[in-house]
């Protein structure tokens, strides 16, 4: 498999774990806030082999003890189930990024003990899904509901959590995305940060006390809200 980047020491991405990053290319979603543009595309720049990607971390054995696999949609590679087994094989905790499109490869992977923690991103509520993911109009949501549905089931340890764009998403939105999580255990708001990456200009970011507002929305939903990327 071929791997298209590598952070070589995160203590941001896995929560409770110092770890690495690990960037698949190739995505089903064209979300424009998007701040790992440089993933999408499937042909994005190749950086190492999976060979070269297990050297590095059997190197980093007792330094590391988590890797986090993020995209693109990192559940758009088949082969993933074998990387997986690959890292675990060495002893890693692995944390996993998904978008939620591809609910029976996730349970095929939860199913099979390749994954220690999850992180699925959800994008906005029913109505406005399709906008937030780059595809305009009504956007089928039965991949994201059964993916909700596996997570939450699988006894993993997991969040949800939502990138808040200020021209995306209000009070209606988090009322939405409440109904689609509702009885989940963790939910976090991450703040929008606008960089050269992100795929269009001229998003912004909530106030800080907007986001506030969304969390207590957030709260009448799901047992743990918090926000990220504001001091």
């Amino acid at each position: 498999m071929n791997i298209n980047g590598l952070q070589k020491l995160t203590l941001l991405d896995y929560p409770g774990r110092v770890a690495c990053t690990v960037f698949l290319a190739g995505c089903n979603m064209r979300c424009p806030w998007c701040h790992n543009s440089e993933f999408i595309e499937q042909d994005a720049e190749v950086v190492m082999t999976d060979d070269k990607l297990i050297k590095f971390l059997k190197g980093r054995t007792g330094i590391l003890d988590g890797v986090a696999i993020t995209g693109g949609e990192p559940l758009f590679r088949r082969d993933l189930p074998e990387l997986l087994k690959r890292i675990k094989d060495l002893g890693y905790s692995i944390k996993l990024d998904t978008n939620g499109s591809f609910p029976d490869r996730l349970k095929d992977i939860t199913d099979a003990g390749l994954v220690d923690y999850i992180a699925m991103d959800i994008k906005n509520d029913p109505p406005r899904y399709g906008i937030t993911v780059g595809f305009p109009g009504e956007y089928d949501l039965t991949a994201i509901k059964k993916s909700i549905r596996i997570i939450m089931e699988s006894g993993i340890d997991y969040e949800f959590r939502t990138t808040v764009v200020k021209e995306l998403h209000d009070e209606d939105s988090f009322r939405g995305i409440g109904e689609l999580i509702k009885g989940a255990g963790k939910y976090f708001l991450q703040c929008f940060v606008d960089r050269d990456t992100v795929i269009y200009s001229g998003l912004s970011a909530p106030s800080k006390e907007d986001l506030e507002r969304y969390a207590k929305v957030m709260k009448d939903y799901v047992e743990s809200v918090d926000i990220r990327g504001v001091e």
